[in-house]
């Protein structure tokens, strides 16, 4: 296959696309767990839309670094990467800072990063409550605070991304619904108090991507089993969400303190 710069010098009239320029006006989106899976797609899907991403991840250094590189090939400095661990406080405050630092502004947040796991009540740990009400309700919470000036000085938006188990308890996972539970207030009381400049909402998906330690013939049964307990009979898909996630920041102009279930109608069955 010929490169573009080949392509080129054979037939002059070609020329390669250029690169865009990023509009120094553009607004600014902090996600948090962005390189992979639902918050990569969110990613994609607002820089589309001309927002300038600050990526957070943890360990996900590989695929930070080339969703970022992807997106600046798209559009010159439009992404940038930050690491920090969502459980050290510290690592959240500087994680704010950092992100208004990169372009000067912040105009949304996407609270997105979660921990996800079993905890039988019998091994439950400190450890485990530690660890998974940092990520899905003390970081929103914290980095929320840390960034609420800024949000508030441009209008901005909260983005708080929940799950349908924060209503409907999933066995085994008794501290994850309470954290997620928790994170559904965190979205009421913060559109209370932020209002009227800031405008907070969540979104609770259902089946969208299956755990990536579930895929033996087991778990694919299971999985057939509960999506025929779905209304629509299907998963959705992480640009279900990356939609409704830029038109809560964008659009909804009216809409603060609703979390809203994007789970195929599972919430209204058993």
């Amino acid at each position: 296959m010929l490169s573009s710069s080949a392509v080129w010098r054979s037939s002059p009239n070609i020329r390669p696309k250029p690169v865009s320029q990023t509009d120094p006006a553009s607004p600014v989106v902090l996600i948090t767990g962005a390189a992979r899976r639902i918050g990569a797609t969110i990613a994609k899907h607002l820089h589309a839309l001309n927002y300038r991403i600050n990526i957070h991840y943890h360990g996900s250094v590989t695929e930070a670094e080339a969703l970022a590189d992807s997106l600046n090939q798209l559009r010159t400095d439009s992404a940038h990467t930050i690491r920090a661990d969502l459980c050290d406080g510290q690592a959240v405050q500087t994680l704010a800072l950092q992100s208004i630092e990169r372009w000067g502004r912040m105009d949304a947040l996407i609270n997105n990063a979660s921990s996800f796991y079993p905890t039988p009540l019998p091994n439950a740990s400190q450890q485990d409550w530690d660890d998974l009400f940092a990520s899905n309700l003390k970081a929103p919470f914290f980095l929320s605070q840390a960034l609420s000036e800024e949000l508030t000085k441009r209008g901005g938006a909260i983005v708080n991304i929940a799950d349908i188990h924060a209503r409907q308890p999933l066995r085994q996972h008794s501290i994850y619904c309470m954290a997620k539970a928790g994170n559904l207030m965190l979205t009421k009381t913060l559109a209370r108090e932020l209002a009227p400049r800031v405008r907070v909402n969540g979104i609770a998906p259902g089946a969208i991507l299956w755990p990536e330690n579930e895929q033996s013939p087991e778990a694919s049964k299971h999985h057939g089993a509960m999506l025929n307990r779905v209304p629509l009979q299907r998963m959705g898909s992480p640009e279900d969400i990356a939609r409704l996630a830029a038109f809560l920041i964008t659009d909804a102009g009216y809409l603060t303190g609703q979390t809203i279930a994007v789970d195929g109608g599972k919430h209204l069955v058993a």
